[in-house]
C-alpha cells in the first residue's frame, strides 16, 4: 500500500515487529472481546501495508468494539457516551472525530485528500502508530487476573 506498491520486505518485518511488540501485553492477562481481537489482524496487516487510514479507521471500531464487548457489555447510545462513561480521555475522543471525519464526508471539511495522501505520508503514519498504541492501551487497560 505504500503508494499502491508493496513495502520493501524489510519495512513490513520491522512495522510487524514494531506492532507485535506491542501487542505483547507485559504483564498479566486480558479478557478480550472476540470481535476486536480479529479486528486486530486486520489492523495490523493494514498497517504492515502503510494503509495509514484504514488502520486508523479500523483502531477506532477495534476500541469501540473492545469497550462495548467487555467493559461495558450494556452500554447503550453512540461511541461518545461510550468514550465518556469509560473516563472521557480525551484522546479517544480525537481519535473517534478523526474516524468520524474519514468515515462521513462533510463537502465543506474535507478530512484527507488525494494531494495529502501522496505528501503527509509521515504525519499519517505517526497518526496511525498513535491509534495503534492507544487501540492496545485500552485493550490492556484492565488485567483480568
Amino acid at each position: 500500500m505504500d503508494h499502491i506498491e508493496y513495502p520493501l520486505q524489510e519495512v513490513w518485518e520491522k512495522r510487524r515487529d514494531w506492532f507485535e511488540r506491542l501487542a505483547e501485553p507485559e504483564n498479566g492477562a486480558y479478557l478480550l472481546g472476540e470481535q476486536s481481537s480479529a479486528l486486530v489482524g486486520d489492523i495490523q496487516s493494514a498497517f504492515c501495508a502503510g494503509a495509514w487510514l484504514a488502520v486508523i479507521i479500523l483502531a477506532a471500531a477495534a476500541i469501540d468494539g473492545h469497550l462495548r464487548e467487555v467493559e461495558f457489555p450494556n452500554a447503550k447510545g453512540n461511541a461518545q457516551k461510550l468514550i465518556d462513561q469509560a473516563g472521557g480521555d480525551s484522546r479517544l475522543h480525537s481519535l473517534r472525530k478523526r474516524r468520524n471525519a474519514l468515515v462521513h464526508v462533510n463537502p465543506t471539511s474535507i478530512a484527507i485528500t488525494v494531494e495529502q495522501q501522496w505528501t503527509d505520508r509521515n504525519q499519517l503514519e505517526q497518526e496511525a502508530r498513535s491509534a495503534v498504541q492507544l487501540m492496545f492501551e485500552v485493550m490492556y487497560a484492565f488485567p483480568s487476573i
